[in-house]
């Protein structure tokens, strides 16, 4: 069988430089089977086109008006990419649950990037996925969201073939090449492969709560598990939250809540509203603890908004500034995370919450920089009130999470 790859553009537009990533995706792998997938506005009758915009079409849900492609080409440009984002990924999932689909490829501006992005956040994990756009330089956090992206910044506009544009188009496909490649390998051999599926668990983790993830990942380890650890920088708490939506988890040590804490106070590591709700909706086991809620996090020091000037703030790199979370702001953190438990719960009997009393991250240790008694008791206080009379169960521990009894033994009760 040879790769399969999905090649995505508006042909309207960029059907030249498509067309030279595809011709250059054969010389790397001249096997490869090519759908070329044509998300312009414009419908394009170039005969290399495998699926045209008409074919798109057929994928309108049947709860959206439907619309022809005079409609189409009528839209605003906002409507457009948003109809054809939804279009193509319709198409795209449909294709990978009919076929097998080793990557998915795609070149174009800040318009066609934003269309080609969410039909790549929608494919599953592990799915080559290299996009060349203009606007892969800066802020990419919409553009990747919780998928497993490659960005290739294209330099020049796509917009027209010249020396600088062949360089990055060339890399593009030697790299959609060789990963397709390796994809296809990959899947072959499991599907060849009789292995007994380990109980899959997922931690959070920041660098302020890594002794007490460490100790507890080896725990599960030793014990047959196959551990996932997602950085809680907003993306990695969104990540998580996607994966055991899709099923891919089977328990979650929810050890760094951290994100919460951004959220509600504008700090710049914000993983959202939705945070703590897939585990507890699944009914799958699900610990949560405190970590660094400690803490609300901001960019270099002189991003940090000026109403925060007085407060304890620590420089933790030349790129991130931690700020103290107070007392007051504490409390509204525990308060918030036991309400989106008892909303968010399926079964009460696989959720417990743990609270180390000595702190929450090795910089609210006494003697540390952020370490706050008060602030802490407020936390621990305000999401024990909001979790009685809910059958949820908390455990509280004489110690600070980074201590080994409490990370081992929250392994253990997982």
């Amino acid at each position: 069988m040879t790769s399969h790859i999905l090649l995505l553009g508006t042909c309207d537009t960029k059907l030249p430089e498509l067309l030279y990533l595809r011709t250059r995706i054969l010389a790397q792998s001249p096997s490869a089977r090519i759908t070329l997938i044509d998300v312009g506005r414009t419908p394009s009758s170039d005969p290399a086109v495998t699926i045209s915009q008409s074919q798109l079409l057929e994928h309108q849900s049947s709860s959206s008006t439907r619309l022809n492609a005079k409609d189409l080409q009528n839209l605003p440009r906002g409507d457009l990419l948003d109809r054809i984002s939804k279009l193509a990924t319709a198409c795209v999932l449909g294709l990978l649950r009919r076929d097998s689909i080793h990557g998915v490829v795609a070149a174009g501006g800040s318009g066609g990037t934003s269309v080609v992005a969410a039909v790549m956040q929608a494919c599953p994990v592990g799915l080559p996925k290299v996009l060349v756009s203009t606007v892969a330089s800066g802020d990419v956090g919409p553009v990747v969201g919780e998928a497993d992206i490659c960005l290739m910044y294209s330099i020049v506009d796509v917009a027209g073939l010249n020396s600088v544009l062949r360089s990055v188009l060339d890399n593009a496909a030697g790299a959609i090449a060789g990963m397709a490649a390796a994809y296809k390998r990959r899947e072959e051999e499991r599907a060849k492969e009789e292995v007994e599926k380990k109980i899959q668990v997922g931690i959070t983790m920041f660098g302020v709560t890594t002794p007490c993830v460490d100790v507890a990942r080896k725990r599960l380890e030793e014990n047959g598990c196959e551990v996932y650890v997602f950085h809680a920088t907003g993306h990695g708490g969104r990540a998580m939250e996607r994966l055991v939506r899709e099923g891919a988890l089977d328990a979650v040590l929810d050890i760094t809540t951290t994100e919460v804490c951004d959220h509600l106070f504008g700090g710049n590591m914000s993983a959202g509203p939705n945070r703590l709700r897939a585990a507890a909706e699944r009914g799958i086991p699900y610990i949560v603890s405190l970590g660094a809620c400690d803490m609300v996090n901001f960019g270099p020091r002189d991003t940090v908004p000026e109403k925060f000037n007085d407060r304890n703030l620590l420089v933790h790199n030349s790129m991130v500034t931690l700020m103290r979370t107070s007392e007051e702001e504490c409390e509204q953190v525990g308060s918030w995370i036991g309400k989106r438990l008892k909303e968010s719960v399926k079964d009460p009997s696989m959720v417990q919450v743990w609270m180390p009393f000595n702190g929450v991250s090795v910089i609210d240790v006494e003697g540390a920089p952020f370490y706050d008694h008060n602030a802490d008791a407020a936390l621990w206080r305000s999401l024990k009130q909001e979790m009685n009379g809910s059958d949820i169960t908390t455990s509280s521990w004489p110690t600070d999470i980074n201590d080994e009894r409490f990370a081992s033994g929250i392994a253990d009760r997982l």
